[in-house]
């Protein structure tokens, strides 16, 4: 899983929404529970972290957003082949090297995951 299929807002320092279906052909679900299979808790992570990149300040070129902490993650309901997934963060605080947010992912309209408090720092890109 590399892109969005959508990204429906962003709104740089302030929030982002973006869109990720769910095929059944992934390859995870081979192995992740093969009877019931269910997207793992960290692709929605994953995905959480590149829509608040999207929601996150620009940085300097040789600069990036990297993950820093993500505190109280609630995975409520399972994400299955077919969902829509959608996806929204907001900024809570922002200072020149660091970034916290608030998220949530919704499928139709039901919260399945919210972190409480996602931060991001920014790093230096390696030449």
């Amino acid at each position: 899983m590399t892109a969005f299929d959508e990204v429906l807002d962003v709104v740089p320092g302030k929030r982002a929404v973006a869109v990720r279906n769910v095929p059944g052909t992934l390859t995870v679900f081979a192995t992740h529970f093969p009877r019931f299979p269910v997207l793992p808790g960290v692709l929605i992570l994953d995905d959480i972290v590149r829509a608040a990149r999207l929601a996150a300040p620009d940085v300097p070129q040789g600069s990036r957003w990297v993950l820093a902490e993500a505190q109280r993650v609630r995975y409520r309901h399972f994400a299955e082949p077919g969902d829509r997934l959608e996806i929204s963060v907001t900024v809570i605080e922002a200072t020149e090297s660091a970034v916290t947010f608030k998220a949530a992912v919704g499928v139709d309209g039901r919260d399945i995951t919210t972190v409480r408090q996602l931060r991001l720092e920014k790093s230096e890109v390696a030449a």
